[in-house]
């Protein structure tokens, strides 16, 4: 007996374009907010270290636990995100979203003790976590097929520009409060405004997302077919054939094959070997130390002798480099490849990183690094960022996005997205002691990373350039 099952009509929306695009791109920049926040968040505790150290008189292995245990709130975030916004939509799970960063910008800026600064650190990690998953996720629902990839640029812009507003505000602040991390400003000490002002971003976030659509995807989902019919006239156009259009979606719904946590096993090494080398890409992202310039320079540049003013500085060009890098990344991505861009990228870090452990070894003289080393160890730094910001910093995540195949990309993205929080928390948790033990050494484990990144990119590593993900394997 011959199936009946007929393909859906052709609903020419590979072709449509939006009588008002730029209607569609404040709707794409709004969705990205959650990215801002993201990095903003992310980002913002550099300028609160060595305060919240002074403040309640912590040592090294309780401070990085107070600043690693976002990451913990992060993994659960992303980890639920998908789920709740299938059961209550999209719009909805950005406005939790939006709830939880202000809940946590105002209670780490006024926190009891130090017991609850870790608590909202933890509520902000969450909300994190969903705005990693939700933001994308929505942006290429509502994006035109002629714009998805330009348009969920937005996300990647946006997490790097809020990096660098972050560290932008804090120097804002230190200056406000005569260079003083703990200089009171209006009753309160300046490295609680620091985290206190991110609750204007997230209070813009929750009022835009009252002012875009829901996801036609998720209205179809729960049986809004007019609805979700106007939201696509809305984004691609009205001469797309709307019925076909809504049967092209609901066909690929009820199409799609549910990957699972099994689907992933697999030979004797656990998992599939695919699957190994999206861990791998994940891991060897953030075992460089590339979170260290974000949530430590400020204490690290302290440190060897800078003073705070100078220090925050620093942080700010350091995510100005980290902008300049992404743009670049999204200019070359497509055009010279993913494979050639993360070599340049490991080549240029190990480069980089490996002057910086040679800057950090000389003796401090009147607790300062030397005139040379000092200025070594500034331009490396910024390199080290700028090298990382154009290769390994996108394009693992074009990887991750393009690389298995389509029975279990869901479920692998999940597992390697998860490698890369625990990777992340381990270079957070671990800095301050590896530090204070030594700072040269630490920085050596960073560079070996970098060098055993090229080989591992060389031998398991293919290039997804120009292939239909329906190649993938």
């Amino acid at each position: 007996m011959t199936s009946t099952a007929q393909p859906p009509p052709s609903s020419g929306a590979r072709e449509a374009r939006p009588e008002h695009l730029g209607h569609v791109i404040f709707i794409t920049a709004a969705a990205a907010m959650g990215g801002f926040l993201f990095g903003y968040d992310s980002a913002v505790i550099n300028g609160a270290v060595e305060a919240i150290r002074d403040r309640y008189d912590i040592g090294s292995g309780t401070l990085a636990q107070v600043i690693a245990v976002a990451l913990i709130g992060c993994a659960i975030g992303a980890a639920t995100a998908g789920r709740i916004a299938d059961r209550i939509g999209r719009i909805r799970c950005m406005q939790i979203a939006a709830v939880l960063f202000s809940i946590s910008a105002l209670g780490s800026a006024l926190p009891f003790s130090l017991y609850d600064l870790a608590f909202w650190r933890i509520i902000g990690g969450f909300a994190i976590g969903m705005a990693s998953v939700i933001g994308p996720a929505y942006i290429a629902e509502v994006s035109p097929a002629a714009y998805r990839g330009r348009l969920a640029s937005f996300q990647q812009a946006a997490i790097v520009i809020g990096i660098a507003i972050s560290q932008l505000v804090n120097y804002g602040i230190l200056q406000l409060a005569d260079g003083d991390q703990r200089g009171e400003i209006g009753g309160i000490e300046a490295w609680q405004w620091m985290l206190g002002v991110m609750v204007v971003p997230a209070v813009l976030y929750g009022l835009l997302s009252f002012a875009i659509p829901e996801s036609p995807r998720f209205l179809i989902s729960v049986g809004k077919v007019d609805k979700a019919k106007q939201v696509l006239k809305e984004v691609e156009g009205d001469r797309i054939d709307l019925d076909a259009r809504v049967t092209e979606i609901d066909h690929a719904m009820h199409r799609e094959h549910k990957s699972t946590f099994k689907d992933l096993l697999g030979g004797r090494f656990a998992f599939l070997p695919i699957v190994w080398v999206g861990i791998g890409l994940s891991v060897f992202q953030q075992l460089v130390g590339i979170n260290v310039a974000f949530y430590y320079s400020a204490t690290l540049w302290q440190s060897v002798g800078v003073d705070p003013s100078s220090s925050f500085l620093y942080s700010f060009t350091t995510s100005i480099v980290n902008i300049v890098g992404t743009v670049i990344a999204m200019v070359l991505v497509d055009r010279i490849g993913r494979r050639p861009l993360a070599l340049i990228g490991s080549s240029g870090m190990a480069i980089a990183l490996a002057f910086e452990a040679w800057a950090f070894s000389a003796e401090l003289v009147d607790g300062k690094l030397p005139d040379t080393q000092g200025l070594v160890a500034l331009i490396a730094a910024h390199v080290f960022v700028l090298f990382f910001a154009l290769s390994w910093g996108v394009v693992v995540w074009v990887f991750l996005g393009e690389m298995f195949p389509n029975r279990i990309r869901a479920a692998a993205l999940g597992v390697a997205a998860s490698a890369q929080w625990i990777a992340n928390w381990a270079i957070t948790a671990s800095f301050p002691s590896l530090a204070d033990w030594n700072l040269s050494g630490t920085y050596i484990i960073y560079t070996a990373f970098a060098v055993l990144s090229i080989p591992f990119v060389l031998r398991y590593v293919k290039e997804t350039k120009g292939k239909a993900l329906e190649e993938m394997g």
